[in-house]
């Protein structure tokens, strides 16, 4: 297990993880917190294959983000990541992200849950291990826990049947897709002049190929709320929140 309990990994801003406005789309921003937990799990002895032994799994349950400001295609940030806390089943991450002068440009926590590969029901570590998970308790991104979202009215949805290049390497839908189908329910014209400013998703179930998600929104002035319905499941699949703020113009970022 490293020394090291925090982690830092650098990104570039590449044109495949930006929006028609050359700022970096909120959904490549979480793959980047994504790939920045892997390999901090990796690093600290808790990743996909140590789990693998004790059999148990990953799963991101929880999100919240807080955006500063949109980046920009070319720019590069490095992302800091550590594991804070244990709530209840829940496994806290928090995340700091920086542009190249080090300023701060969003901040995130995570819950995860550690699944049990048999029972598919949260699991446990062995006693060696968890000292890891609180050793940066008191060291916070973000003051709160990530949100837990409420369940929203039945209200004009979109059905949405997932594709090939939805689905991952675990043959469900892959996190950042559910927020790609959140953010296209808002028009071109809308997200020219608006850029998030907090997401928050909740995971609830997974979703597979066949499956069919019927698609909920509700918008409130600049904050919409998401739910996504499993018809095949007859479950809920995932619950999202955005609120937006309102650009200057399309470079401008945030006042």
């Amino acid at each position: 297990m490293s020394n090291s309990t925090k982690s830092i990994t650098q990104y570039t801003i590449t044109s495949a993880d930006t929006d028609m406005f050359s700022r970096l789309k909120v959904s490549a921003l979480v793959n980047y917190l994504i790939q920045s937990a892997i390999s901090s799990a990796e690093q600290l002895g808790f990743g996909f294959a140590d789990l693998k032994d004790e059999h148990l799994f990953w799963v991101l349950n929880r999100l919240t983000i807080e955006i500063v400001r949109p980046v920009m295609w070319s720019e590069q940030v490095e992302v800091e990541t550590w594991p804070k806390n244990v709530e209840r089943i829940f496994y806290i991450r928090d995340f700091i992200v920086r542009d190249a002068q080090k300023q701060v440009v969003a901040k995130a926590s995570s819950a995860w849950l550690a699944i049990d590969l048999k029972s598919k029901r949260p699991g446990t570590f062995n006693k060696e291990k968890m000292e890891v998970f609180t050793r940066l308790k008191d060291v916070h991104a973000l003051s709160h826990s990530p949100e837990k979202l409420a369940a929203i009215p039945n209200c004009t949805s979109q059905l949405i049947a997932p594709s090939y290049f939805d689905i991952d390497l675990n043959k469900h839908v892959t996190s950042t897709r559910y927020i790609d189908w959140m953010m296209d329910q808002l028009s071109v014209d809308f997200h020219q002049s608006h850029y998030p400013q907090q997401l928050s998703v909740n995971y609830l179930k997974e979703t597979m190929l066949g499956d069919t998600i019927a698609l909920n929104h509700q918008q409130t002035n600049t904050i919409n709320s998401f739910e996504g319905y499993n018809r095949t499941q007859d479950k809920v699949a995932f619950r999202g929140k955005i609120t937006f703020r309102a650009l200057e113009n399309q470079q401008a970022g945030f006042a």
